[in-house]
Parts: C-alpha cells; structure tokens; sequence
C-alpha cells in the first residue's frame, strides 16, 4: 500500500463519508449560511444605499447652504446700506436742526441786541434831555439876571403861547 494510491475501499469510504457530510451540509448549513450571506449582502447593499442618499442630501444640504450664505451675505449688504443711509439721513436732519437752531439763536441775540440799542438810545435822549434842561436853565438864569431882558423873555413866552392857541 502506498501512500500516494489509496485502495478502493478506503476511497469508497471516503467518498461515502464525503457524500454524507456534503448532504448534511447541503441540506442544513448551505441554506443557513447563503440566507446569512444574502442578507449580509442585502445590509450592504442597504448601507451603500443609504450612504448614497446620504450623499445626495449632504449636497443638497451643501447647495442649500451656499444659498443662505450668499442671501445672508446680500442681506448684510443691504442692512448695512440701509444703516449708512439712515446714518447720512441722521446727521443731515442734526445738521438742519443745529443749523436752525442757530438761526434761532440768532435771532433772539439780534432782537436783544435792537432791544437794547433802543434802550441805550432812550437812556442816551433822556440824559440829553435832562443835560439840555439844565444847560437851559442856566443860560435862562444868566440871560435873567438882567430886569430888562427877563422882562423881554417873559414877553416873548407870552406872546408865543398867543400865537399857539390862536392857531389851533
């Protein structure tokens, strides 16, 4: 017996004990084990799937996204353009209040300044009036210190009043 040329009988045995162990394989392991490969090939296939749809709602997402990034961007665009003209719009009304505030100011510091111009004019009109009855008074009573010109004076007043009272 060599080792290499196995005698029929033990081939037959082994085919034997071959066929019985494929049988019992084929009839209860196979069906187990392709069910547990088909469905681990269906959860793969499920996976990929699912990743792919993943993928395709991450670009979505992605697209999305860069489109509210750029409205956000326009909106800051237009926010801050808004706030620059509402700015301007702010210091030209500040600009127009002061300015007629000022003229305002103005205004009442000219009125003082007429009102106390005319003050001054009436204190200077009483003063002058006031200095020319004493001026008058003292060359009346040097003109008077002589009879006769005070006689003349005191003619004169009279004779003025007659022609006053007859005229009206």
């Amino acid at each position: 017996m060599s080792l290499l040329q196995p005698e029929a009988g033990l081939l037959f045995w082994m085919v034997l004990s071959f066929g019985v162990v494929f049988f019992v394989l084929a009839k209860y392991a196979f069906p187990v084990i392709l069910k547990m490969v088909e469905e681990r090939k269906a959860y793969i296939d499920n996976s990929l799937k699912l990743a792919d749809e993943t993928n395709a709602q991450l670009e979505l997402l992605k697209a999305e996204g860069e489109k509210i990034i750029t409205k956000a961007r326009e909106e800051q665009v237009t926010i801050l353009n808004d706030a620059l003209s509402l700015k301007e719009q702010i210091i030209n009304e500040a600009r127009n209040e002061a300015k007629a505030e000022a003229a305002k100011q103005l205004e009442a510091v000219r009125k003082q300044i007429r009102k106390e111009q005319a003050d001054a004019i009436l204190e200077v009109r009483s003063q002058v009036a006031v200095l020319a009855v004493d001026i008058a008074e003292k060359v009346i009573r040097m003109q008077l210190n002589d009879k006769e010109k005070h006689m003349g004076m005191i003619n004169r007043l009279i004779d003025e009043g007659d022609n006053k009272t007859m005229m009206q």
